[in-house]
């Protein structure tokens, strides 16, 4: 079985805790995490998203003004998955695979620390991302992919993943890798399901914000409600696919773990990140 590592690849703090957390104060920041996966397979290494990359943090001017200054991000080098990877003991080349949920800014930022790896993204979202509309080309930065990705675009193709449309990616390794498209936040956003063991963890990437979305009542926090709408490039859709996730996780919750990008409650317990007393989260 191929081991898994959780990653933290850009530290974000939009004003207001309680509004886009659900707790904390009001005058505080938030503490987002831009939640990245690491597959070490038979054929070297799979990311799942990249976060931020070194060249964002050189130069933060790149990422918009927008990002910056209402997302807040730390533009640290030690937290860039290159810098993240050297501390595990790998290197960039290790990088065979990028499995991407979308081309947004603080999920496709480290695509140039990795130029010989295979990009494999859904074909909706690598066409949108290149030839964006006039709503979405403040979220999709032209420089992270000017080095030329070796895109490996797909089409959902019949396959099934729980019920959901899929296509497996990259054939041939020693962990089943899927993209199941959740189109809604971006034209066309997917989530990455990955074989662990008996059970399956499926990165939803920005499908959601918060866990509470995905609770059965759902219970967001105010802000990140009012952020989704802002960003959204299809609403029906972004809602309905959240409502598939709550079902799966209400039929299947034993099978699959879900998450998202930015919840840091949910990246502490994956990843096994230890608060103040000592307890793993």
């Amino acid at each position: 079985m191929a081991k898994i590592h959780h990653l933290n690849c850009a530290t974000m703090c939009p004003y207001n805790a309680r509004l886009m957390e659900g707790e904390g104060g009001w005058t505080e920041p938030a503490h987002l995490v831009a939640h990245v996966l690491v597959i070490e397979s038979d054929d070297g290494l799979v990311l799942v998203d990249t976060g931020l990359g070194t060249a964002d943090v050189a130069n933060p001017q790149r990422t918009g003004a927008l990002f910056r200054h209402l997302v807040r991000p730390s533009y640290t080098t030690a937290e860039t998955a290159v810098e993240r990877l050297r501390a595990l003991g790998f290197e960039p080349a290790d990088v065979r695979h990028i499995v991407l949920t979308h081309l947004d800014v603080d999920h496709a930022g480290g695509l140039g620390d990795f130029p010989g790896a295979q990009v494999h993204v859904f074909r909706t979202e690598m066409e949108a991302a290149l030839n964006p509309g006039l709503r979405e080309k403040l979220r999709y930065i032209q420089a992270q992919w000017a080095h030329g990705p070796k895109w490996v675009p797909y089409e959902t193709q019949g396959d099934q993943w729980f019920g959901f449309d899929s296509v497996r990616a990259i054939e041939g390794l020693d962990t089943d890798v899927a993209i199941v498209p959740l189109i809604g936040h971006s034209r066309g956003h997917s989530a990455i399901a990955v074989r662990d063991g008996d059970g399956w963890l499926l990165h939803c990437g920005d499908a959601y914000f918060n866990r509470g979305e995905v609770e059965t009542p759902p219970d967001a926090p105010a802000g990140v409600t009012v952020f989704e709408s802002l960003v959204e490039i299809d609403r029906k859709s972004r809602l309905h696919n959240q409502q598939r996730l709550r079902e799966l996780l209400v039929a299947h919750g034993d099978e699959v773990t879900a998450f998202c990008s930015h919840d840091r409650v949910e990246f502490d317990r994956l990843s096994g990140v230890q608060n103040v007393s000592g307890r793993v989260i």
